[in-house]
């Protein structure tokens, strides 16, 4: 992948090693991990994992370049697995980059050195991608100074390593489509997901009333009691859309003006039912695997928006515009601070033990972030 050009963990294509001493000296040429993926055909099948689309993921130690003028050496700390990265590293992601290639599209990492050019970043600062694709699950790398951007290192480690992709895109949503106000009701499905845990905390935040829809789970009653803790207003269970229960619901809060999809399928379809006349809904994921279908009853006599977020293309489409990426970390780094935006259930798991991170990741029901750790 373009960007970490250091050490990789999880490649699409890679090959267990260890190193003595990560970047103790800075100053020698140093020898770092990565996860990179391959083609299956193109290498053997020690220390492996092969994934559905038949591409094999290894550890490689590979030799660190020197740091250019512009550029600057970063040590990772931690780094999330997310949807997105396994749906990459499978083939069906938007990015796809050359294979072999290294695997992870977020994370946080420390700067250890940087090069005569660089004026903003200092040794010791927190940085995490700009865009998707730099791979981050590795040990160290050599990066350009535009391709990351600076976190406060004075917020927990879990939340600076889940930032950049969660809480960006639920900011994004509940800010963009629809003129929210206190008192409103936004409704979204996969409310325990990641975004879904951010959506219900910055909703809370901004006193918006959240209606969250979960799939029914063996601890469905933990579940709910964890998300009106962060500030959910409402948990329900999917078939509760199509039940009379959802008339009661509405006599204590407004119809949405704001749906959330993750999930796509009947579930889009029940939460676009719900929506007052004129409400959008957003579509940011597909877990169940089916199109979204809109009732014609919708788009005539509600008319209802039906529309698509990829937080990856906002950011590109706003690279240019200076702050843009800076006021929105600002915003929600602030909300971390102030204990109003907390990181999901987070698994710590050393990148030795990749392959068991990635396993329980593609589990059903799987209640905490599997984040690797350097």
């Amino acid at each position: 992948m373009a960007g970490f050009t250091g050490s990789c963990f999880l490649c699409f294509k890679m090959k267990v090693s260890r190193i003595a001493s990560l970047l103790c000296k800075r100053t020698e040429v140093r020898r770092h991990t990565v996860c990179r993926t391959f083609t299956s055909g193109s290498t053997t099948r020690q220390q492996q994992l092969s994934t559905p689309r038949g591409s094999i993921c290894r550890l490689e130690s590979m030799e660190l370049p020197s740091v250019g003028a512009k550029s600057v050496l970063v040590k990772l700390l931690a780094a999330p697995i997310n949807p997105s990265d396994i749906n990459m590293i499978q083939g069906s992601y938007a990015i796809l980059p050359d294979l072999p290639a290294v695997g992870g599209n977020e994370g946080v990492a420390q700067i250890l050195e940087v090069g005569s050019q660089v004026k903003a970043l200092r040794p010791g600062d927190w940085v995490i991608p700009r865009d998707a694709g730099l791979g981050t699950w590795r040990t160290a790398a050599v990066l350009a100074e535009d391709d990351v951007i600076s976190l406060p290192n004075d917020i927990p480690l879990f939340s600076a390593a889940t930032l950049g992709v969660n809480p960006c895109t639920a900011f994004r949503m509940l800010s963009d489509f629809e003129e929210l106000k206190p008192g409103d009701t936004v409704i979204q499905n996969a409310a325990n997901s990641g975004v879904g845990q951010a959506v219900i905390q910055i909703a809370a935040a901004r006193g918006i009333q959240t209606i969250n829809v979960v799939r029914d789970r063996p601890d469905l009653t933990q579940l709910i009691d964890r998300l009106k803790a962060m500030g959910a207003s409402h948990v329900i269970k999917e078939e509760t859309l199509r039940r009379h229960e959802m008339k009661e619901l509405f006599k204590t809060c407004p119809r949405p003006k704001l749906a959330l999809n993750g999930v796509g399928g009947k579930s889009a379809t029940e939460l676009l039912r719900h929506l007052q006349v004129g409400g959008s809904m957003v579509t940011y994921g597909g877990m169940a695997k089916q199109p979204v279908t809109v009732p014609v009853s919708a788009l005539i006599f509600k008319n209802v928006k039906v529309k698509g977020f990829w937080v990856t293309q906002w950011k590109r489409t706003h690279s240019q515009e200076e702050g843009a990426l800076r006021g929105m970390l600002d915003e929600l780094c602030s909300l971390i601070r102030q204990g109003k935006l907390t990181a999901p259930a987070c698994s710590e798991v050393g990148l030795q033990d990749f392959r068991k991170a990635l396993d329980t990741a593609m589990q059903p029901f799987t209640s905490a972030k599997q984040v690797l750790v350097v």
